[in-house]
């Protein structure tokens, strides 16, 4: 009898890259940074960090070309950070819309239009609120509260979702992943002041490059990175926002396995690439671009006063909910359209409140509409504020749900449901 041998026992790197690629890890990275950024930009140092966020890096030319990437750190954060997780956002993309969730545009119709819905009603929200506010002035910030922060609201699902059915974590990943979608749209719209169309073009050659070499047989990083960082300057200087490059470059790599590979090469990418994203790009971001001063100035209350603030949150945590629930109520009355096996309705109480975590692409957007403006660290006080509240809000909701008790037909389709999967089960655990 032949033993198979034992499989080796994992290194500490690899131990250390599965724990950052965890979803609850990201979310901890995140709120970390951001309330590092908080107490050092309200502390008697407040100095060194605003010295630190404007310290300037880069070159302004290359030789004779000029290249203006002689950047402020919380620049190279925005801008070329936050390109490494766009980069990921466009691989998981790709690979929902080939191979996963969006694939199937019935099963995925719901968290689709629930996304869109979801997006449209804190829009309008906020609109509103400015309006009755009579601050017209910060209108251009309409877009602040669309934003759903994927890392953080599925990592509060898997601390506080446990024992739901899993279906409900792939409806909130897909709506999350619509949303960013239409985020990536709306930036590259109505965020691009100028645009200069000999870098874009040279972009898009290195995009047409990199998607050459990625689907060979054996893609080399010492090609495929210099492509992307050329891309990435190409964009930054086309005036188009930087990231968008970093969407474009995921959108190339093959979702389906080929050249007898096992895996598709969006799985390994992302598995490659997630661990700097969560653990490194995002939470630096969120350090520069959270540290707002309120012993400045006026005071806390001259900031928490803004009527952007009340707007922001209004529509990151009413407007979320209502768009999320509204539009899914309409949708499965008047159309043959349904939730999956196992979700209802009440299910969606939770997913509306998470929804309302915009963090990451919220303090971008504000970041794009506002720039230095005085509206800038209003916009970001309440970012924050909304997010930890919806955080909040959807982790009671979740444990409410899953103490009710729940019928054999949840989203009321006449069959009875089939579930299979629930959060926090070691198989939802290792495939995740």
């Amino acid at each position: 009898m032949i033993s198979s041998a034992a499989a080796p026992a994992p290194s500490r790197i690899q131990r250390l890259k599965t724990w950052i690629s965890r979803e609850t890890t990201g979310g901890v990275l995140l709120i970390g940074a951001a309330f590092l950024a908080l107490l050092w930009a309200n502390s008697p140092w407040r100095e060194s960090y605003q010295a630190l966020s404007d310290t300037v890096v880069g070159p302004a030319m290359i030789g004779p070309l000029p290249v203006h990437l002689d950047l402020p750190l919380t620049a190279w954060a925005a801008d070329g950070l936050l390109a490494i997780f766009f980069f990921v956002v466009g691989v998981e993309l790709k690979h929902e819309f080939v191979a996963g969730s969006l694939r199937n545009p019935k099963e995925a119709g719901v968290p689709m239009i629930a996304a869109v819905g979801g997006m449209a009603m804190p829009a309008v929200i906020y609109v509103g609120t400015l309006l009755l506010l009579g601050e017209p002035g910060a209108l251009h910030g309409w877009a602040i509260p669309t934003a759903t922060d994927i890392a953080f609201a599925v990592g509060v699902l898997a601390i506080f979702g446990r024992g739901l059915p899993a279906a409900i974590r792939t409806f909130l990943l897909t709506l999350a992943v619509v949303d960013d979608l239409l985020a990536i749209i709306v930036i590259a719209i109505f965020y691009t002041s100028e645009i200069h169309w000999l870098p874009l073009l040279g972009t898009l050659v290195c995009v047409a490059l990199f998607w050459w070499h990625v689907r060979s047989r054996k893609p080399r990083w010492f090609v495929l990175l210099p492509l992307a960082v050329v891309a990435w300057a190409l964009m930054h200087a086309s005036g188009v926002h930087a990231t968008i490059a970093g969407v474009l470059l995921g959108f190339t790599v093959p979702a389906i396995a080929m050249h007898g590979e096992a895996k598709s090469r969006t799985s390994l990418y992302e598995h490659r690439i997630k661990p700097l994203s969560s653990g490194f790009a995002l939470p630096v971001f969120a350090f520069f671009a959270a540290g707002v001063s309120l012993v400045d100035g006026e005071g806390p209350g001259a900031v928490i006063g803004q009527p952007v603030v009340a707007a922001i949150a209004a529509g990151l945590v009413l407007g979320k909910i209502l768009g999320v629930l509204g539009t899914t109520a309409l949708v499965t009355r008047t159309t043959p359209l349904r939730l999956p096996d196992g979700i209802g309705v009440r299910d969606l109480l939770p997913v509306g409140f998470l929804a309302g975590i915009g963090f990451t692409v919220s303090l971008l957007i504000s970041e794009l509409s506002f720039g230095d403006s005085e509206h800038t660290d209003g916009a970001k006080i309440a970012i924050l504020g909304a997010s930890v509240l919806a955080a909040i809000l959807g982790g009671i909701s979740l444990r409410w749900d899953a103490r009710r008790a729940r019928t054999a037909d949840m989203n009321l389709d006449g069959r009875a449901d089939v579930i299979s999967e629930y959060i926090g089960d070691a198989k939802d655990r290792e495939s995740h």
